[in-house]
């Protein structure tokens, strides 16, 4: 399978509109227009029923000591942990691509609701953990939602979108599933992937 963007070139920077949040003055940060980026697949595999796409961020830090703290940065040396941006199973075997801003074009407050996918089935993504416990954005949060690393992270995040083929038509997932849910469900299911990595920062520093 091959996988491609009109937003971004594979390895490249992920442009502001995609990220939920930017650096901003006055700071550190705001949101931003957390648009989905275009997705296209090809090179399929005959058997394909169904495609499911992931987004990951591959360098969350594991540990929340220095994150987001005046006057330190949080170290490149500190292990990283995934952190989900988008998961949508069920997606249609005669889809072959998706729009930029298709799936989610603002921030929404509270989270997108699970049903809001125009096409396939959307799950729920770890900002959902991320806000619990902030009195102005707690909820859960499905589809995509795009980069705010740390603003202060002395590291570039790498975010991994990948399509997957699917031998059956549906995963029998109800929306709102998690990542590990889906990983279950897919299991002995994947006829094929293709990944592409954007990159992104909120540090100044790394611009």
């Amino acid at each position: 399978m091959h996988l491609a963007s009109d937003t971004f070139d594979d390895g490249g920077r992920m442009p502001p509109r995609t990220a939920l949040a930017v650096p901003a003055e006055p700071g550190p940060v705001a949101f931003s227009e957390n648009r989905n980026p275009h997705l296209s697949w090809s090179d399929v595999p005959d058997s394909t029923e169904s495609f499911v796409i992931t987004c990951i961020d591959r360098d969350c830090p594991s540990a929340p000591d220095d994150v987001n703290t005046t006057d330190r940065e949080v170290p490149a040396s500190l292990p990283r942990v995934p952190f989900v941006h988008w998961l949508l199973a069920d997606i249609p075997s005669d889809v072959r691509e998706i729009d930029e801003a298709a799936h989610s074009a603002e921030v929404t407050e509270g989270g997108k609701a699970p049903h809001a996918a125009p096409a396939g089935t959307h799950g729920r993504n770890d900002y959902t953990s991320w806000f619990d416990g902030d009195p102005e954005m707690h909820g859960a949060y499905h589809g995509y939602d795009g980069p705010a690393p740390p603003w202060n992270d002395s590291v570039v995040h790498r975010y991994d979108f990948t399509v997957h083929a699917i031998d059956v038509p549906s995963l029998g997932l109800a929306p709102g599933f998690t990542f590990e849910e889906l990983s279950e469900a897919m299991d002995g299911h994947v006829l094929d992937s293709a990944t592409i990595t954007g990159e992104y920062a909120s540090n100044p520093r790394l611009h």
